[in-house]
C-alpha cells in the first residue's frame, strides 16, 4: 500500500511554503499585539481568567499619563538613550575609519574583538560589570583609588571610590557606560560595511584638487555613510527607548536607588508582573510605542536631505 499525498494546486504553493511563518508569527506576533492593545482598554485579574475583564474605556490611558512614576521612568529612559546613542555613533565613526584605512592585516580580529560585547549573554555581562563596579573590591574603584596617590592628581579622584550602584546619581552614567561598551561595536560594524562601499575614486580625485584629510572626510566619508547612520541612528533610538536588559541585571529589577535606574520598558514589566495591572502596562507600552514613533519620524526628518541638495 503506497501513500499518497496530494498535489497542491501551483498558486496556493507560494502560500504553503509560507504558511509555517505565518503561523509562527500570527501566535508570536499578531496576537500579542492585537491582545496587549485590547488589554490597554481593560481592567483584568489574570488569575481569575479572561472572564474577569471589564472595558475601562481610556481609564488606564489617563492613569498612566497621571502617574509621576512612568514619567521619571520616561526621563530616565530618555536621558540612558542620549547618554549612550550619542557616544556610540561619535565613536564608531572615527573608528570605523581608523581601521579601514590603517589596519589592513588582522582587520577581522580587531573588529571582531570590538563586536564580541553585542553578542555577550546579558547574564555574563551582570557578573562582570557588578564586578567591575563594587565598591570595594571592582576595578574601577581600584584604579581611582591608585590615581589618587598620584601627586597632582589626588584632588581629581576620590580616596574612597565611586559607589556606582549605591547613589542616584551614578546609576545612570554606570548603566550607560554599559549600554555603550555592548553596542558601539555592533555600530562600528554598520559604519566599516558603509566605508567599503566608497569607490577609491572619490579620494583621489580630491587629493589631486589639493583636499586635504579632513576635507576628504566631511565632503566625502560622511555624505557617503549617510544612509547607513540613518539605519544605526534609527536603530539606537528604537533600541534606546526600549532599553530593558541592562538597568535590570545591574539593579536587580529594582531601578536602583531612588529608581534612578528606572527605565519605561522596566516600570511597565514591574506594573505588569509585580503590582499584577495588566491594563496599566499595556497602555504604558502604547504610550511608549507613540514615543518610539515620534523619534524615528524626527530621525527621518534629521536625515532626509534638503530641498535643493542630493
Amino acid at each position: 500500500m503506497t501513500l499518497r499525498i496530494p498535489s497542491i494546486p501551483p498558486r496556493w504553493a507560494p502560500y504553503v511554503l509560507i504558511s509555517p511563518f505565518l503561523v509562527l508569527f500570527a501566535v508570536f506576533g499578531a496576537f500579542p499585539l492585537l491582545f496587549s492593545l485590547v488589554l490597554a482598554f481593560q481592567s483584568w485579574d489574570p488569575i481569575a481568567g479572561i472572564s474577569s475583564m471589564s472595558f475601562v474605556g481610556l481609564d488606564n490611558f489617563v492613569f498612566a499619563l497621571g502617574d509621576e512614576w512612568f514619567w521619571k521612568a520616561l526621563g530616565n529612559t530618555f536621558w540612558l538613550a542620549l547618554a549612550s546613542g550619542v557616544p556610540q555613533h561619535l565613536v564608531a565613526i572615527p573608528l570605523a575609519c581608523f581601521i579601514h584605512a590603517r589596519i589592513l592585516r588582522g582587520r577581522d580580529a580587531v573588529v571582531g574583538a570590538y563586536f564580541l560585547p553585542y553578542i555577550t549573554s546579558t547574564v555574563a555581562i551582570a557578573i562582570l560589570f557588578s564586578s567591575l563596579f563594587s565598591t570595594e573590591y571592582g576595578l574601577l574603584n581600584a584604579m581611582l583609588r591608585a590615581l589618587h596617590e598620584v601627586p597632582g592628581l589626588g584632588w581629581l579622584m576620590p580616596a574612597d571610590g565611586i559607589d556606582w550602584l549605591g547613589k542616584p546619581g551614578n546609576v545612570k552614567p554606570a548603566v550607560a557606560m554599559v549600554v555603550f561598551w555592548r553596542y558601539v561595536g555592533f555600530n562600528l560594524v554598520l559604519y566599516l560595511a558603509a566605508l567599503q562601499t566608497i569607490s577609491k575614486d572619490l579620494y583621489e580625485a580630491a587629493m589631486m584638487d589639493g583636499a586635504n584629510w579632513w576635507q576628504q572626510f566631511w565632503f566625502i566619508t560622511l555624505p557617503s555613510i549617510k544612509p547607513m547612520a540613518y539605519f544605526g541612528v534609527t536603530l539606537s533610538v528604537v533600541g534606546g527607548l526600549q532599553l530593558f536588559e541592562e538597568p535590570f541585571v545591574l539593579t536587580d529589577g529594582r531601578g536602583g536607588s531612588d529608581q534612578a535606574g528606572m527605565t519605561a520598558a522596566m516600570y511597565l514589566y514591574r506594573t505588569a508582573f509585580d503590582f499584577n495591572d495588566f491594563g496599566a502596562a499595556s497602555a504604558m507600552s502604547w504610550l511608549l510605542f507613540v514615543a518610539v514613533v515620534a523619534l524615528t519620524w524626527l530621525t527621518n526628518r534629521a536625515f532626509k536631505p534638503q530641498e535643493g541638495r542630493a
